[in-house]
């Protein structure tokens, strides 16, 4: 099994963040093992966006992690237990926007395939946030997100400090299998400075806490899942609606 200490080697580059605080993507240097996958402060700017109402969400991750499940489960409320490779798949749904108005999220099922960089660079220039998934019983599939973190610094630049994200260890409940340790994905989160958890696809374990701490993350509106329950009375919200 993954831990923090035998496995994970992490060193800031030059820059620090203004704040003090944990190293975000931008600063930090990522090595899982002897897969070395070195990040370096990229100096790619950030594509234009136009005006528009759309949140997007791209989800990156090797293939048979569980990316396409986490998406299903979340949007349609289904698991299928037969892997099939993707693409690329969008879904939408809306959401709360500001309190008062709503829009679109737009999630981006990426391919988990290494052969459609371009495809994943069109993702990353578009996203608004992002998810980047592993499988706990799967140690490589942890250390194969170095190359999408890369890719994120080149086209983002000094944008990924602020942009949400979150790291996930998807299929929890192969507990028996487990490759990675929760307190590994943790720490690594830590020194990014985005957030963590671990969530089931097959038993709808964590799926909507995931989206729920990715739109919190957002600064610069306030995003909400759309439900019946719009004061959060009950301490979570509910399914959003499918368009």
């Amino acid at each position: 099994m993954i831990t923090c200490s035998d496995v994970l080697v992490f060193s800031k580059s030059s820059s620090t963040a203004s704040n003090g605080g944990p190293s975000r993507l931008l600063e930090t240097d990522f090595s899982i093992e002897d897969t070395a996958a070195t990040t370096t402060a990229g100096s790619g700017s950030r594509v234009a966006e136009a005006s528009t109402s759309d949140y997007r969400v791209a989800v990156f991750g090797a293939g048979g992690v569980g990316k396409s499940s986490i998406v299903q489960r979340f949007v349609k409320g289904t698991f299928n237990e037969n892997y099939v490779p993707t693409i690329e798949d969008t879904y939408r749904q809306v959401i709360s926007c500001n309190q008062k108005n709503v829009c679109t999220l737009e999630i981006t099922d990426t391919t988990g395939s290494h052969q459609f960089p371009a495809m994943q660079r069109l993702s990353i220039s578009k996203g608004n946030a992002f998810i980047l998934v592993y499988s706990v019983g799967n140690k490589q599939s942890f250390a194969e997100l170095g190359p999408i973190v890369e890719m994120m610094k080149e086209e983002k630049g000094n944008a990924i400090l602020s942009t949400p994200i979150m790291l996930v260890g998807n299929k929890k409940d192969e507990e028996s299998k487990r490759d990675v340790g929760t307190a590994a994905g943790q720490k690594i989160a830590n020194l990014w400075g985005c957030g963590f958890i671990e969530t089931s696809a097959k038993n709808n374990e964590n799926i909507t806490e995931l989206f729920e701490k990715l739109l919190a993350m957002e600064k610069s509106r306030q995003l909400t899942l759309t439900a019946n329950d719009a004061d959060g009375k009950n301490g979570k919200k509910k399914a959003c609606q499918i368009m």
